[in-house]
């Protein structure tokens, strides 16, 4: 008997029992008065601690999607003002701070560049700019002088922060020879030039990789149901796409041996049927990863089915903002909460982006289109100093905790006026993000594998839960 009694010692030694898991949270409140702040761990409690309260239970069985990341544009307008109104100091701790993770930076994981000029461009320009509009069919004039000189400067220094960062790239236009219009503004492609753009795609996604700026996903079109008047833009049927992705950007992909992820779409919830009909063309679905989502009309219950038809492609919600359209902190915070951080992962995005990743103090620099849309941050063009709005506030929320890799796992979707999601980072953590869309405080338990914590939320806010 002495003899197992010192054997079972021994055993507990080498093999101590694990240690009780702790529960982290971080809340941010509708009146400002708790952002992101950090509170007192707590432990375990018991079944008869949390009896009556309503239960979040977490489950990692349920497995869905692998996350790709959170993050925003590096827009020219972004990019501009990172390189020419900060300091070489301003410049790094603001890098650091959105796409590091020490010191607790939000790390950005996956951000988004235009390929030629949007509206948030200082001039109006596309990459392949020729004598009074002439073709260009062998890409003679084709330069990257421009994103070289702001925006893929800046690509290079986050990814030196973070080489896990993923690159998405979105054209507003075409270059102006291959449109109807013979211009930047409004228009469609010709059909005469589909083999010509093929080219650009493949020109421009090996020479961005060469100096360094990896193309991880594209889209062909930003927003192609609509044609904006005093900004690029330009309209792209769901038909002549499908027709562009089989016939030929997959052929030039594969001569090219491109492995860059292509996705449709790139517009709002409001038009599913058009992802739909791309994606019923046989060539059209052989050759694409997915679908991407942005936020201005439809609801984000729209990427559900499209999802469910399709359950081999990708989800990304890639483009929304803010602005004073909406300024009001706990509208705009609860509905990003809701909508973009919750529904859309719970939608099967493997990414989230925000619009611009910076702006001045006069929502700018911008030629045309949104006239008060709000960044993430606010970089003052006089001195350089930043403000975080409720977009950084929102994001950070989920890209803080939730890492590349991580995989969504089970929780309710709604619980009362709570709304939630859960993951699971590669290490084995769990990560929940909560909502209280309510004008109460609540209480509530978590549950995990046996384990069950205490919690509780403000009316009006959220809270991210780490263990």
């Amino acid at each position: 008997m002495r003899t197992l009694r010192t054997a079972l010692v021994a055993l507990a030694v080498a093999f101590p029992a694990a240690a009780a898991p702790k529960l982290q949270a971080w809340v941010t409140t509708g009146d400002k008065s708790q952002l992101m702040a950090a509170h007192p761990s707590s432990g375990p409690v018991s079944a008869e601690a949390v009896k009556g309260l309503p239960l979040i239970s977490v489950d990692a069985q349920e497995r869905h999607q692998t996350i790709v990341g959170f993050g925003a544009a590096i827009t020219d307008a972004s990019a501009w003002l990172i390189q020419n109104r900060m300091s070489p100091a301003q410049r790094d701790q603001l890098l650091r701070e959105l796409f590091g993770r020490a010191n607790g930076g939000l790390g950005f994981s996956f951000t988004r560049v235009t390929i030629g000029a949007s509206d948030f461009s200082l001039d109006h320009y596309s990459l392949d700019e020729t004598p009074e509009g002439a073709p260009d069919p062998t890409l003679e004039h084709f330069s990257l002088t421009r994103p070289e000189q702001f925006v893929f400067p800046t690509v290079r220094a986050a990814l030196k922060i973070n080489p896990n960062l993923k690159v998405m790239h979105s054209p507003w236009s075409a270059p102006a020879w291959m449109k109807t219009t013979g211009s930047l503004v409004k228009g469609e492609l010709k059909p005469e030039a589909y083999p010509v753009y093929a080219d650009f795609f493949a020109r421009y996604i090996k020479g961005a990789e060469k100096i360094g700026v990896p193309v991880d996903y594209l889209s062909i079109q930003n927003e192609p149901d609509f044609e904006p008047d005093n900004y690029p833009g330009m309209r792209w049927r769901p038909e002549g796409r499908a027709r562009f992705f089989g016939e030929n950007l997959a052929p030039v992909f594969k001569r090219e041996k491109i492995t860059t992820k292509v996705l449709d779409w790139d517009h709002n919830w409001d038009k599913p049927e058009q992802p739909m009909t791309v994606l019923a063309d046989p060539k059209a679905n052989a050759f694409l990863a997915g679908v991407a989502w942005h936020c201005y009309m439809g609801d984000v219950s729209a990427q559900e089915p499209v999802r469910a038809a399709h359950p081999d492609k990708e989800m990304f919600l890639t483009e929304c903002s803010g602005g004073e359209f909406a300024p009001k902190f706990d509208d705009s915070f609860s509905w990003m909460m809701e909508n973009l951080i919750i529904g859309s992962t719970r939608g099967g995005s493997r990414g989230v982006l925000m619009w611009n990743l910076a702006l001045d103090e006069k929502y700018g620099p911008h030629k045309g289109g949104c006239g008060d849309c709000r960044p993430v941050v606010t970089i003052d063009s006089q001195t350089g100093a930043v403000t975080r709005t409720q977009e950084y506030y929102a994001f950070g929320h989920a890209s803080r905790f939730v890492k590349p890799g991580a995989v969504r796992i089970g929780s309710p979707a709604k619980l009362g006026d709570l709304r939630t999601v859960a993951f699971k980072n590669p290490d084995g953590g769990r990560v929940l993000i909560v909502l209280n869309v309510g004008q109460q405080p609540t209480a509530f338990a978590i549950g995990d594998a046996g384990e069950r914590f205490k919690a509780s939320l403000p009316a009006r806010s959220a809270a991210t839960f780490q263990w």
